[in-house]
């Protein structure tokens, strides 16, 4: 049960309140982690604003720092999104005593992500089904991609797109993902999941997949995230204003059957020939990122 988890807090800077609100978990274990290349540490000097930095369109003749494709400079707060995820990830892969010979699935999810009772349950039973009920899925995941959908609500698993809400995937598809370090840190896109359906999924497969269930079991709640742009045909995102998602009796319990046939969606969206939202043009961020991903090695120094 939750007792035996290890629930690893992730965070990019340090914050009382937020420390206090950790500190109190009683339920279950818990260690906090604090990306040690913030912004909010590092406020004037790189990867925070370093004296001399190029803003907004400034001519880079006349300052530091290379643009993005769209002639825009980078923005600590906007660019410390990608860095967090790729630091947290190798992290919690390499790095910590606790999970770093760990093979199995790792659950992951952020912090306007709201997990239902049966959060749990289900993807348990989901990364034991995922071998034998769809062998080309590469993760499992609590909720549809679209995080405006809460499920087909129908008697059949789904494979899907990988989304970005409650996905869980093993050591295996780390080392998968690790091996693309280079493509990762060197496109031009700020958003994590962006470059990883644009630049490295594209190179495992024409579709990839991951398991859920047909009802979601992770919602995202409050404020919508921070967004550059949209594709073609998107809907807007929609800001619940703080409330907590409605909880079903079903979200209770085990709703997940594994006698179910799995239902294939058509996978639409950012793939192979997008050039990115921008934002991450300067290369001290592709460098940062690509120390990140050799920072556990033997002899590795991140200076």
């Amino acid at each position: 049960g939750i007792s035996e988890s290890l629930l690893i807090v992730s965070h990019d800077g340090f914050f009382e309140e937020m420390n206090a609100i950790i500190e109190s978990i009683r339920f279950c274990r818990v260690k906090q982690i604090f990306a040690p290349f913030s912004p909010h540490i590092f406020t004037d000097s790189f990867p925070g604003i370093s004296p001399g930095d190029c803003q907004n369109k400034e001519d880079p003749r006349t300052c530091n720092g290379k643009p993005d494709q769209y002639g825009n400079h980078r923005a600590p707060h906007i660019v410390s999104l990608k860095h967090h995820w790729w630091w947290m990830m190798n992290t919690v892969w390499d790095g910590l005593v606790e999970t770093r010979t760990h093979h199995e699935h790792i659950l992951f999810i952020e912090e306007d992500h709201y997990l239902l009772p049966n959060a749990l349950l289900n993807i348990q039973t989901l990364t034991a089904l995922k071998a034998c009920k769809c062998p080309n899925c590469y993760m499992v995941n609590l909720a549809p991609a679209n995080v405006q959908s809460r499920g087909e609500r129908i008697p059949s698993l789904i494979a899907d797109k990988v989304g970005n809400i409650g996905y869980a995937f093993n050591r295996t598809i780390w080392r998968k993902i690790h091996s693309y370090s280079e493509q990762f840190c060197k496109f031009d896109d700020y958003n994590w999941d962006i470059t990883m359906w644009a630049v490295v999924y594209p190179e495992w497969a024409d579709q990839i997949y991951s398991l859920r269930g047909p009802r979601t079991s992770a919602q995202h709640f409050g404020k919508c995230g921070l967004h550059q742009g949209k594709m073609s045909g998107q809907g807007t995102c929609l800001d619940e204003g703080g409330n907590l998602p409605p909880v079903e009796d079903e979200d209770k319990v085990l709703n997940i059957n594994p006698h179910w046939d799995v239902r294939y969606n058509t996978i639409s969206g950012y793939n192979r020939g997008f050039k990115g939202w921008g934002g991450w043009g300067d290369e001290r961020d592709w460098n940062l990122c690509l120390a990140f991903a050799s920072m556990y090695l033997p002899g590795t120094r991140v200076n």
